[in-house]
């Protein structure tokens, strides 16, 4: 007979970008990890200073958008203690923002869940959400949710 495993604390994990989406799939991950004693995650990817000649100016560049990221991240995470009771785990990476969430994943195994929100365009839910559930979805060792970008505050509430 297996024996039961201490319960370990759901880790919601939301990739910030300026996308319009990001704030239903952060409110979604909130209100769950609200309701089930969960924490919210962080993941903001800068990109990396390429074609650079001049290595100071590309430090610059890159100690540049580093404060940019920290600066968001701070921004959303009074919205996160908010919402959620708690601060979130921020993470800043440098790199491309598929690349960097698949390692995070495989490198932080508190991670349990990944909350995406899709896009409204006509373009598609976006180009993480259409990678992740097309030929990288077998990368992913954690589930995968994507919140609908259309849904309003209350009816996330409602369903959270």
């Amino acid at each position: 007979m297996p024996t039961r495993q201490p319960h370990t604390q759901r880790i919601f994990l939301v990739v910030v970008d300026q996308t319009p989406e990001l704030k239903i799939a952060l409110r979604f991950a909130c209100r769950r990890a609200f309701h089930s004693g969960g924490r919210v995650a962080m993941l903001f990817v800068t990109e990396p200073a390429e074609g650079v000649e001049w290595m100071g100016v590309g430090e610059l560049m890159r100690e540049e958008r580093r404060q940019e990221a920290e600066a968001r991240l701070q921004e959303l995470s009074s919205l996160v203690q908010e919402l959620s009771g708690q601060m979130p785990m921020l993470h800043v990476r440098e790199g491309d923002v598929r690349d960097e969430l698949l390692k995070l994943l495989e490198e932080e195994p508190s991670i349990s869940i990944l909350v995406l929100g899709a896009g409204t365009s006509a373009k598609g839910p976006g180009p993480l959400v259409s990678a992740l559930t097309g030929k990288y979805a077998n990368k992913l060792r954690v589930p995968l949710t994507i919140v609908p970008g259309s849904l309003a505050e209350d009816e996330i509430d409602a369903i959270t």
